[in-house]
């Protein structure tokens, strides 16, 4: 009891794992004694200790200790679905795995923690970009964090160990190619935390898999700590998989469901794919988004069709060179509006919250890929659309990446049965999510109401008879032929093709009259969405018979297939949802306007600011005190300090003061600076809008009214204004001067 009340006197009950006794004595920091006491659970005792030092690895009893840590920190007043279990048992020193959707809060579930125990916590990640942002946010949160990554200046790198040195560091974000050597450095600074982002890499067959993640074990094995590890992609064998390599006991398996309610999911068969995309893309022109291609060529002439539609776009790929492609993923984290046209080795760096929608122009690889790829948008929350165009093209391209990749066979037909399940997913006839769904092992009663088929439902009939007859044609021409020549055979057309083999004397010539090449064209992709036919790499793509279209062929099953409705007017969106009310948006610009002021004097992405989904929830509830802003979500105590009087101004309607300069104008002249700050503003990212911000004080503006400069040397000369800022004004204002 003496224990207790002189603990309780100069700290806190904390708790650790018990090491098989009831009751354990333990050395904390200050070499005083911690007493066990039997308490909270059976895996569970509270330690008192006479000091203010606990031991290493110690932490809090309760979980009512975390509360306020994750509204101070990070400025929510309660957990996500599913995060406070995984915090929970994290914190309490066990192993874990959490399978939970992106969007679905990961990051929280290991800093949080962090923060609850002694020592440093190290994530491993494989995204760059990512650490780096995390890292800038924990900052800006008055968290001391760091990474150790090939993307660090030297300088950065100092400071980081200089950290580690000094015992300051919490968190150290490190990159798996530094886990072999870092073993040395990890053992000397005390870690009692090891977390895995995207743990699915360590799955040799895996769609992301990287070689340095097979190093986590051994380094688990080195520093003998807790791991707690973190995917939103792992179906039942890659779960397995993980657990193999990353743990030496059954971790704690939290299983945080799949479902992302707020993402609309839709596909589209392919009909001028280009114009479906710019149909889809213009009427959210303002809005974040990315639009994924299955070549680099392809990247570039749409993300130039974007720009000229008056979006700005730029494009990415792994062929670009390094520079090239860090300045897009910069401008993307920063900007508001901008369009990424990329192949898929864009996005799992980008820490973006407010990407408003997904774009698949041609079909992924498979269905985790697609499922991790729409995961990246509207992971603040708010509502978010994706939209996968596809049809036979990307059947055979992904059929032939399988087939004559070098997995083995086994593995070649598990990628076959992934694709299966997503082509499955776009021939679907009811509810997708139900389908998606379904796929990762869970269950919905009915239909999500968010989805292309919820909102249209599709015409069915019954195919099989058409089945049947796609199946004689492929039969009685040796399944050495594609679709198109199937077509021409099923439809009675005597191309030269055909009569040079004399297909147009088999029997099946001429017996598909009834459907249109339009509607042929359907099915065949449906039979070959379904794997009843797949394209034949050695036959040169010619379409054969797979095990599953027997029953069929032999009159032992039917097959229902939609009757696609490609027109040029249906093929148009609607417009996209509106995230806040017609009453709230200007209210909503502006703050976004503040926001970037604020990011790009900072040189952070805007969200480290805040996201949109606060800003949004600012336009809404409209706080009128720093008091009531601080009930909106995401805005902590170090927020509310940095920025709450900022935004307040805003929500208020209070105005900056007019400048004096323009005060002493009047009539013409203040006009014309009028039109000369419209021009700056307009001018201010450059013609593009991607290029570097520059503005002109107030001041400037006034100078230059009064002298009233008529060439560029002239205005270049004008205090305030110099080469580069003439270079981007200079013909606009000048053009306001001799109007």
């Amino acid at each position: 009891m003496e224990a207790r009340e002189a603990w309780q006197k100069k700290g806190r009950p904390y708790f650790a794992r018990k090491t098989g006794r009831i009751s354990t004595d333990v050395a904390c920091n200050c070499d005083h004694m911690a007493t066990f006491s039997n308490a909270m659970s059976p895996a569970y005792a509270v330690i008192y200790a006479n000091c203010a030092e606990p031991p290493p690895g110690v932490i809090p009893a309760l979980m009512s200790d975390a509360f306020p840590l994750l509204k101070s920190i990070f400025g929510f007043d309660a957990f996500r679905p599913g995060q406070e279990e995984i915090v929970k048992s994290v914190a309490a020193g066990r192993d874990v795995l959490a399978i939970m959707p992106t969007g679905g809060g990961k990051s929280l579930c290991f800093q949080l923690p962090a923060l609850m125990r002694e020592g440093v916590t190290v994530v491993v990640s494989p995204l760059i970009a990512l650490m780096r942002d995390q890292v800038r946010f924990l900052r800006d949160a008055g968290v001391a964090a760091g990474a150790l990554t090939s993307g660090n200046t030297e300088e950065e790198t100092e400071d980081v160990f200089t950290a580690l040195d000094e015992g300051r560091l919490k968190l150290l974000y490190l990159a798996p190619e530094r886990i072999a050597r870092s073993g040395p450095l990890l053992k000397r600074i005390g870690v009692s935390l090891l977390a895995v982002d995207e743990a699915h890499c360590v799955s040799q067959w895996g769609h992301d898999f990287r070689p340095d993640y097979l190093e986590i074990g051994k380094l688990r094995s080195q520093l003998k700590v807790p791991v707690a590890a973190f995917t939103a992609t792992a179906d039942e064998e890659t779960r397995g998989e993980i657990i193999r390599r990353l743990f030496d006991q059954p971790p704690d398996v939290f299983l945080g469901g799949f479902d992302r309610p707020n993402l609309s999911l839709a596909f589209a068969a392919k009909d001028r794919p280009r114009a479906q995309v710019l149909d889809f893309v213009i009427p959210r022109k303002g809005q974040s988004g990315i639009v994924y291609c299955a070549s680099r060529k392809k990247t570039e002439s749409l993300a130039e069709a974007i720009r000229q539609a008056g979006i700005p776009a730029l494009s990415y790929h792994a062929g670009l060179d390094p520079d090239t492609r860090r300045d897009a993923e910069v401008a993307f984290q920063r900007e508001d509006g901008l369009v990424v046209v990329a192949t898929v080795a864009f996005g799992m760096g980008v820490d973006k919250p407010d990407i408003r929608y997904v774009v698949h122009s041609d079909l992924p690889s498979s269905i985790e890929a697609y499922y991790q790829e729409i995961g990246r948008a509207g992971r603040d929350g708010e509502r978010a659309e994706t939209l996968t165009l596809y049809g036979p093209e990307d059947i055979r391209l992904r059929r032939t990446q399988i087939d004559e990749g070098l997995a083995p066979n086994e593995r070649k037909s598990a990628d076959h049965a992934r694709l299966n399940a997503l082509l499955g997913l776009a021939e679907a006839t009811a509810c997708r999510r139900m389908a998606l769904l379904r796929y990762f092992g869970e269950t919905r009663d009915e239909g999500c109401g968010n989805c292309d088929l919820c909102m249209s439902p599709v015409e069915t009939f019954d195919g099989t008879e058409a089945a049947r007859k796609a199946f004689s044609a492929v039969l009685r021409t040796g399944e050495w032929f594609g679709a198109g020549h199937l077509i021409d055979v099923l439809r009675g057309v005597s191309t030269d093709k055909v009569k040079a083999r004399n297909h147009d004397k088999l029997p099946t010539f001429g017996c598909g009259q009834e459907f249109s090449k339009p509607e042929w064209q359907t099915i065949f992709r449906q039979l070959m969405g379904l794997d009843l036919l797949r394209p034949d790499p050695e036959r040169h793509g010619g379409l054969r018979f797979t095990e599953a279209a027997r029953p069929l062929l032999k009159g032992e099953a039917t097959i229902t297939l939609r009757r696609d409705t490609i027109t040029r007017a249906a093929r148009a969106r609607a417009e996209p949802v509106a995230l806040v009310s017609e009453e709230d948006a200007p209210l909503l610009g502006a703050l976004k306007a503040k926001r970037r002021a604020l990011a790009e004097a900072a040189k952070v992405p805007a969200y480290v600011i805040f996201p949109d989904r606060t800003l949004m929830e600012m336009a809404r509830v409209r706080p009128g005190s720093l008091d009531e802003m601080l009930g909106i979500s995401g805005i902590g105590a170090k927020k509310l300090e940095r920025y709450g009087s900022i935004f307040l101004e805003v929500i208020t309607g209070a105005r900056e003061a007019v400048h004096p300069a323009r005060l002493r104008m009047a009539g013409d002249t203040g006009d014309l600076f009028d039109r000369l700050q419209a021009a700056q503003v307009r001018l201010a990212r450059g013609e593009t809008g991607l290029d570097v911000y520059l503005s002109c004080t107030k001041s400037t503006l006034a100078k230059i009214v009064e002298l009233r400069p008529r060439t560029l040397s002239g205005l270049e000369a004008v205090q305030g204004m110099g080469p580069q800022k003439a270079e981007r004004f200079g013909t606009a204002f000048l053009d306001e001067l001799s109007a």
